[in-house]
């Protein structure tokens, strides 16, 4: 179903049409996030002392040199971007061969699952300028029965919004709330209970946003599709939220 945003952008479903600005959307929406993250890892306490001792260090072993104080503190940072920028990209290239490959396949051809797009005529011309999707996830939760030491397994079925992205240009309008409610209000619609999401520790502006929908955090955790020492040196957590319906 379509809905307007005040900054009059229609919100549809996916279009096999939208496949490559879709693809383009999400690309910057994911990459984007290297700097800040980069930036919030450089400045917390433990890399600073690291960069201070690091510096300090070829400041001595190269006999005073500032030259060499500066190159081995610029070393230690540059190690620091490359584990931001690993962690992104390395999401966004497992993304593009999974359900960013396939958007029908994934979404539109499930009944408990959706895409939607946020289109709006730029210079005379259509265009998508956000993105927002919903998937039915289902855990199993098992149960020991003491009475009878059977195993007793639950179905657990929720919905987890992902893929929620708006274009630089069109932020600050309210687009990725109107984003966020359409796809809350599908949810209701197909009877979930509770709806998640993940977004990581350097999406700040989403995390607002969450939090002023609802949703709340309970988890957070390291856990990437990279090595464990990766998410370490760039400080990037992922944050678990849920909101009940």
């Amino acid at each position: 179903m379509a809905s307007k945003s005040n900054i009059q952008c229609e919100i549809r479903l996916y279009k096999p049409t939208d496949k490559d600005a879709v693809v383009s959307l999400f690309r910057f929406g994911v990459m984007e996030h290297i700097y800040p993250a980069f930036f919030m890892a450089m400045s917390n306490p433990d890399h600073v002392g690291v960069t201070l001792s690091i510096s300090m260090a070829g400041y001595v072993l190269g006999g005073s040199s500032y030259f060499t104080a500066l190159l081995a503190g610029g070393a230690w940072a540059g190690l620091v971007y490359y584990c931001c920028y690993e962690i992104y990209d390395s999401y966004l290239r497992e993304c593009l061969h999974t359900d960013m490959g396939d958007v029908p396949g994934h979404f539109l051809d499930r009944p408990d699952s959706c895409f939607w797009v946020a289109e709006t005529e730029v210079r005379g011309r259509p265009k998508v300028v956000g993105m927002v999707a919903v998937v039915m996830r289902r855990e199993e939760k098992e149960r020991d029965d003491s009475a009878n030491g059977a195993f007793d397994g639950r179905d657990g079925s929720y919905a987890e919004v992902i893929r929620t992205i708006v274009s630089f240009p069109q932020r600050r309008h309210g687009l990725g709330t109107c984003l966020a409610q359409t796809a809350l209000a599908f949810c209701r619609e197909r009877g979930f209970d509770r709806v998640i999401l993940e977004t990581s520790s350097a999406q700040t502006a989403a995390l607002a946003l969450y939090r002023k929908l609802g949703f709340e955090r309970t988890f957070t955790h390291a856990n990437t599709h990279m090595h464990r020492w990766v998410a370490k040196l760039a400080r990037v957590t992922v944050l678990r939220m849920e909101i009940a319906l």
